[in-house]
């Protein structure tokens, strides 16, 4: 019984699950695809050099996300409501394109989609989009020309999922590497 508690204890509780399948729309499915996808297109490279290619298609991506996201911001006669709308909505669709990222890459490495163990992490994207969305409004904050906010917002938009794909490279890394080497022999003091 108690095997069996620790066993299901490993991976992520249900509710977790539907939050992110309803809530967000994360289908794990679809991370295991892309993910098989990428190894049968470059049978050569190391997960390392396949993660940077998930980065760089999501870089780019987001950074047109992160401009379509301020876009109604801009526009004049937009009521204030929509324009909230369309940024939370935006804000939404770029956090669970972060999700996947940190999934398939955690996926790369040889993690369990499915462990407790990706909960924190994905809470740590969450965070990490949430304050990158917010860098165009420091365009208002500072007296700018509000055009600039599209810029700052495609460029915080690319250095955020930058930041998350190498953050989760040298985080699998390190795991990586912490299991493979093993401990240096204890000397005994004969």
């Amino acid at each position: 019984m108690l095997e069996e508690e620790q066993a299901v204890g490993r991976f992520q509780g249900q509710l977790t699950d539907e939050f992110l399948y309803f809530f967000l729309r994360l289908r794990k499915e679809r991370v295991r695809k892309v993910v098989q996808r990428m190894r049968d297109m470059y049978p050569d490279e190391n997960r390392e050099q396949l993660a940077r290619r998930l980065i760089s298609s999501k870089s780019q991506l987001s950074a047109v996300g992160g401009t379509l996201t301020h876009l109604p911001l801009l526009i004049p006669g937009v009521g204030q409501a929509l324009q909230l709308l369309g940024f939370v909505s935006g804000t939404s669709l770029m956090t669970r394109m972060h999700l996947y990222l940190i999934l398939e890459i955690a996926l790369l490495y040889g993690k369990d989609i499915d462990d407790e163990a990706r909960v924190p992490e994905m809470a740590a994207v969450v965070a990490a989009v949430g304050l990158g969305a917010t860098a165009p409004f420091l365009v208002g904050f500072l007296d700018l020309n509000p055009w600039y906010a599209l810029p700052a917002a495609a460029l915080s938009a690319g250095t955020v999922t930058q930041i998350i794909g190498e953050a989760a490279i040298r985080r699998y890394n390190e795991e990586t590497s912490a299991i493979v080497q093993p401990t240096a022999p204890v000397e005994s003091a004969t």
